[in-house]
């Protein structure tokens, strides 16, 4: 795995007190690639404490927008607001502490596979966390784990999970620092049904525990319909519409419905 990607998966900074009600707001978003426009004009928000879902064929630029919101690509135009700073055009250094409060779980929970699920954990804590004693990380390890239903897995190796296993250890590592904002990218992707709905639940006793806002991508409609407050829909590099999963299930646009049945 990118060392450098897990900068954006693990570290925690001291809370913001923000003065806007979107703990994301984005705003004209401008992205292309040479002649390939992806994102033309997005304009998202996500209220604090929202769990906020996107739906969109593939290739529509849903992980690109996730991608400009950590400052993994920048942007063409726009303003891209995380809890009330605008991380366009900030240092190296400004955004880091931006990207310090953001979660973000990976499609393949991109866990090192040479260390232990208790290694996995301690690792961001190590690393990010000034003057922690091997006791605070023993016990901040096991109640992350405990919050995801994992504690006996506590020294079995990546290779020895399952892949729902696999997707709590690392919801319990993007935890452990306890990020304001979670990013999920096709959280129950490869999962068996059953597996997918722990998982979703999951997603929804993070939100009532702690708090956190959520931007959640999935093309898991199970998964859409339980775990979000909102559902933004993106199509040609726009979002399109908007509404909660009952409003646009029942909405009469053919390519809406495309994704509901």
């Amino acid at each position: 795995m990118n060392q450098q990607e897990t900068i954006f998966l693990l570290p925690q900074a001291p809370k913001t007190d923000t003065t806007s009600d979107y703990a994301i707001d984005i705003k004209d978003l401008w992205k292309s690639f040479g002649k390939n426009e992806v994102l033309k004009g997005v304009e998202l928000q996500a209220k604090a404490g929202e769990n906020l879902v996107m739906l969109g064929k593939s290739g529509s630029g849903k992980s690109i927008i996730i991608k400009c919101l950590v400052g993994l690509l920048p942007v063409d135009k726009g303003v891209l607001k995380i809890l009330d700073t605008d991380i366009t055009g900030l240092s190296y250094a400004e955004l880091n502490k931006i990207r310090l409060q953001v979660g973000f779980l990976f499609q393949n929970a991109a866990l090192y596979d040479s260390m232990s699920v208790r290694e996995n954990l301690s690792f961001p804590l190590q690393r990010h966390t000034k003057n922690i004693t091997a006791t605070e990380v023993k016990t901040a390890v096991s109640e992350a784990l405990e919050s995801v239903g994992l504690l006996e897995a506590i020294d079995k190796m990546p290779s020895e999970l399952s892949g729902g296993m696999k997707k709590r250890v690392g919801l319990a590592r993007t935890l452990i620092l306890k990020p304001s904002i979670i990013l999920y990218d096709e959280p129950t992707t490869g999962l068996d049904p059953i597996t997918s709905r722990e998982i979703s639940e999951l997603i929804l006793e993070i939100q009532k525990k702690n708090n956190t806002t959520s931007l959640i991508i999935t093309h898991d409609m199970a998964c859409a319909k339980l775990t979000s407050d909102r559902i933004v829909m993106l199509n040609d590099g726009v979002i399109y519409t908007a509404g909660t999963y009952s409003e646009l299930e029942q909405s009469k646009d053919e390519w809406v419905q495309s994704f509901f049945h």
